[in-house]
């Protein structure tokens, strides 16, 4: 008989095997899967009595915490947890875990998918051919430019690990300066004015908080080359997406592609119907290695927690 129950709401947790999901029931911890398009009311039903939720990118407010007494542990499935009530949370004695670096190699690579994309119009002349022509985009090349780097954690820095093997000038911004990682990649570390200014790609990385709120906005815009090409596979809001559009529009920028954008998914987003964006529905974590990991991972967190009363991951 277990002795604690677990809400499993992050829709891609334990899809690719069954390691997390034996690891909780090893731990004596029962687990619910709800379905992606749970009603809120079956939600909170089967969270009134939960021990922990294994939660993805929805919002978790204080009302929600009130209503499960039970509550110990929200395990996020990823790295973001700005729509989770950190402060509720602690005032309630709920521990907020993350699963860092699990995704890491997964969403540095998509980053560079999409600046290759961006460059080179593979997603335009694809939706070309299947509307039965053949116009040709005449593409940016990305060996020899300049990367800019906004927040070089894991995967910032896996992103400009990246690029090195296009022979790119790497520029960072951040709070940290890591000096092994700079001499490593030749990376300089500089002000968000000269990477917006000299940067030919810009790869956004940072958390959003509200420092980084609105922080590419039309400012920003203003200073980037026209030839610039943007992407964002942190979070949305980090990018003003009104003033991205102005941008787009006017080809105040060459291009931009988000992975993840204020209201996911964007299909009503007008960026949807800007030429000169791509739009992915946030699955930079989305592979079969990722997947196994932040699994495993985030039902770690959850059995640290229950089990042992700590977690080395928890905000």
């Amino acid at each position: 008989m277990s002795t604690y129950k677990a809400v499993i709401t992050a829709r891609s947790f334990g899809k690719t095997d069954g390691k997390a999901y034996d690891c909780l029931t090893a731990a004596g911890i029962g687990w619910v899967r709800l379905a992606e398009d749970a009603a809120m009311e079956e939600r909170m039903r089967e969270l009134a009595d939960a021990d922990a939720l294994i939660a993805g990118l929805e919002e978790i407010d204080d009302a929600q915490m009130a209503a499960c007494p039970r509550l110990k542990v929200i395990s996020r499935y990823g790295v973001g947890y700005d729509r989770v009530d950190v402060a509720a949370a602690r005032k309630r004695g709920i521990a907020v875990t993350i699963t860092p670096g699990a995704n890491g190699d997964s969403v540095a690579d998509l980053a560079v998918a999409l600046m290759l994309d961006a460059a080179r119009g593979v997603s335009r002349m694809d939706a070309s051919i299947r509307a039965g022509h053949t116009s040709r985009v005449q593409g940016l090349e990305m060996y020899g430019k300049v990367l800019g780097v906004i927040g070089a954690g894991r995967i910032g820095k896996g992103v400009a690990r990246r690029c090195r093997g296009f022979d790119m000038k790497i520029l960072v911004n951040d709070v940290f300066e890591d000096e092994a990682f700079a001499r490593e990649t030749g990376a300089e570390y500089v002000e968000l004015d000269r990477l917006l200014r000299e940067a030919d790609f810009i790869s956004v990385h940072s958390p959003l908080t509200s420092e980084t709120e609105g922080l590419i906005g039309r400012d920003a815009f203003a200073k980037m080359k026209e030839s610039a090409v943007l992407v964002n596979t942190a979070r949305g809001g980090i990018v003003d997406e009104e003033a991205l559009l102005e941008a787009l529009q006017a080809n105040r920028i060459r291009a931009a592609a988000l992975d993840a954008t204020v209201h996911e998914p964007p299909q009503d987003s007008p960026l949807a119907r800007c030429e000169n964006c791509i739009l992915t529905p946030h699955a930079g974590a989305a592979t079969e290695e990722a997947s196994s990991r932040m699994s495993r991972m985030a039902a770690q967190n959850v059995i640290d927690i229950l089990i042992g009363g700590t977690c080395r991951y928890q905000i």
